[in-house]
């Protein structure tokens, strides 16, 4: 291979890093190029499986930011892109591999994290991505009826409550309280000597006027008397 066609292979190696969610990477040695072909049917469009030199992949998945352990990258390998559901490309892996045994998973990478053969396994155990989000959508719809149902009671107990009160509260306003109806009779009798008061202050100050202005009026009797006539000469 010349340089230039392993900078192509690499430059395509980790372009394909970069836009896949997950790698599988698998030992493919035994299998025909007839079976290589069903297996990539298989994984369906959304997986790419290549076939890689390991010297080109170290190089590549450093290029793309991919730890990726040496112990992987060992005998004939080939690697399993996958752009989808990782779930179902594991499954098709595991279920490829189980009919065809020259097929070895020996680990892989998932949103950057490195996994083992055993957590490939483990993700193939998985339910599909749809199903999840089916349960999902299922359980966030069930969700009010249930909250509903959670909060049914003390809202009744509540709600009761509540009218018990409002039928209780015109009684409660219009009907005097003890303090109030104790007052009442002392409130009327300091009211009855406080106009009693204000009378007697008031025929007083008549009176008193009545006094002062006698004098007066008698005063002004004798200046309207006429004076006698003085004889004449």
């Amino acid at each position: 291979m010349s340089r230039t066609e392993k900078i192509s292979a690499v430059a395509e190696i980790t372009e394909h890093f970069s836009n896949s969610s997950a790698a599988v990477i698998t030992e493919y040695r035994g299998l025909t190029v007839k079976q290589i072909s069903e297996l990539r049917r298989a994984l369906g469009s959304e997986t790419t499986y290549a076939v890689v030199k390991n010297t080109l992949t170290k190089r590549a998945a450093a290029d793309a930011g991919v730890s990726i352990s040496e112990d992987l990258l060992v005998g004939p390998t080939a690697i399993a892109f996958v752009k989808g559901d990782p779930v179902e490309a594991a499954k098709g892996l595991r279920e490829f591999a189980r009919g065809n045994p020259l097929l070895v998973i020996k680990g892989g990478v998932l949103d950057g994290k490195a996994l083992s053969a055993g957590e490939v396994t483990k993700i193939a155990d998985l339910e599909p991505r749809e199903v999840l989000l089916a349960k999902l959508a299922g359980a966030l719809k069930a969700l009010p009826t249930r909250a509903a149902g959670l909060f049914q009671a003390p809202l009744s107990q509540m709600a009761r409550l509540a009218k018990a009160l409002e039928e209780t509260k015109p009684a409660s306003a219009d009907a005097p309280t003890s303090a109030e109806a104790t007052d009442a009779p002392a409130n009327d009798e300091a009211a009855s000597n406080e106009a009693a008061s204000n009378e007697a202050a008031s025929n007083e100050a008549a009176s008193n006027e009545a006094a002062t202005d006698t004098p007066v009026a008698a005063a002004e009797a004798s200046d309207t008397t006429e004076t006698p006539a003085e004889p004449a000469e």
